[in-house]
């Protein structure tokens, strides 16, 4: 899918807030820091280390927001996909604990910079995972009790069937938890914002700017079809998209194509019936489903992972039938946009961050979490470059494996491991 099909495509694109067209690189240039990737995690960087006083350049491939960070379910969730259980048999219980307060964080720094930057991106606080089954119902209870006698977060509150029924118009869920720390935004308006702050404070941005090579000598020399950034330090932010840049960092990831729909407009009185308060919903089921409003009175519903790199299914068609498992209600209702793109896992979902070499950082892994983590994690390198490197090492302590297959076999691999994992859905 090229990049003007997607805008096309997107609600996201279709809603966008005016913003200017960067050049492309041409000619060679020098900066202190190149970050790769333009991005929420790559602006996020760019702009933590342009207040503290670094000249940086960023280069983006395709357009800021293009990828994951343009396109997702625009959730802002406190913690990690891999669950706080394999942090802490990892790192410890205590390191553990500083990882998820660094999450928190991460969900404060968008309040902070949505005020302190004035980006218009409809956020909106609050967000809840559903249980479908019974056992589900005990998995939220859990979280619960793990969040606030460990961690000591309170913004959690459980709901029983019929309270989750006072607050959404559907009798498909059992049990829900209440976030209220936790939130959902346009991630690319949000994102756009987030690139504005970066020019703002002294960011030279470069679209339509692949990065074709990485020299690892000191400086830096990242070449793009244009032109040469020499660089005391690189970030490469471009998860799922990192393509066969570094093949080594390929290997721990594996990006997952996801789909979205938004209907037509609902009106307010209808919409305000369907979810009586504006909140993000997710149910907990390995492949989940999530949904949440639009600031124009949408439905927008999203879902049905795909791991074999190929929509196998009519996107907006299948997606629809989901939507109507939970508002059967909405069969009256067309779909108007649907889009999919990629988010890049890691084989325990816990984010990877690290070192190519003592000035090559980079950023990946988010799992799905990335609208919190990325700002976070951009934070975190600007530290660890600045010479406050304890917090970035922190994460660096994370084992990660390769996706077992190769570059062949690992996408039939793990078709294989989700069409159990469907299965167990199910159960």
């Amino acid at each position: 899918m090229t990049s003007d099909q997607t805008r096309a495509a997107s609600y996201y694109a279709a809603s966008a807030n005016p913003a200017p067209e960067h050049p492309p690189l041409r000619g060679d240039i020098t900066a202190d820091v190149c970050v790769v990737g333009g991005g929420l995690a790559g602006c996020s960087t760019a702009l933590d280390l342009a207040e503290r006083g670094y000249k940086v350049v960023l280069l983006e491939g395709q357009h800021v927001g293009w990828g994951a960070s343009g396109r997702s379910g625009g959730q802002a969730i406190t913690g990690f996909a891999s669950g706080q259980h394999k942090l802490v048999n990892q790192v410890g219980a205590e390191n553990a604990r500083r990882m998820w307060d660094i999450s928190l964080e991460g969900v404060r720094l968008i309040r902070d910079r949505v005020a302190k930057h004035n980006i218009d991106c409809d956020l909106h606080w609050g967000q809840m995972h559903v249980a479908i089954k019974p056992r589900q119902r005990d998995t939220l209870l859990e979280e619960q009790r793990e969040a606030e006698q460990t961690y000591g977060y309170r913004d959690l509150r459980f709901l029983e069937r019929e309270q989750v029924q006072a607050l959404l118009e559907t009798e498909r869920y059992s049990a829900g938890l209440y976030d209220a720390g936790s939130g959902h935004l346009h991630p690319l308006n949000y994102t756009l914002g987030v690139a504005a702050a970066a020019r703002a404070a002294g960011v030279s941005i470069y679209e339509r700017s692949q990065v074709t090579n990485i020299s690892y000598d000191q400086p830096a020399v990242i070449s793009t079809a244009g032109g040469k950034v020499r660089a005391k330090f690189v970030v490469l932010c471009c998860n799922a998209y990192l393509n066969s840049l570094v093949p080594s960092l390929r290997s721990r990831i594996m990006p997952v194509g996801t789909y979205i729909v938004a209907t037509e407009s609902l009106g307010e009185a209808r919409m305000q019936r369907l979810m009586r308060e504006n909140i993000a919903v997710t149910d907990i089921n390995f492949v989940l489903d999530y949904f949440r409003r639009s600031a124009d009175h949408r439905l927008l519903f999203g879902g049905r992972v795909s791991y074999s790199g190929l929509d196998a299914f009519n996107t907006a068609t299948a997606t629809r039938k989901r939507m109507l498992k939970v508002f059967p209600q909405l069969s009256d209702v067309q779909v108007e946009y649907a889009w999919g793109g990629y988010v890049d896992i890691t084989m325990s979902r816990a984010p990877d961050f690290g070192r190519l070499a003592p000035h090559i950082y980079y950023l990946q892994g988010f799992s799905g979490h990335g609208i919190a983590l990325t700002g976070v994690a951009g934070r975190l390198a600007a530290e660890a470059i600045a010479g406050q490197a304890e917090r970035f090492d922190l994460f660096t302590r994370l084992k990660h494996r390769n996706f077992p297959g190769g570059e062949l076999l690992r996408m039939p691999a793990l078709v294989l491991a989700m069409l159990w994992y469907r299965a167990r859905d199910l159960l």
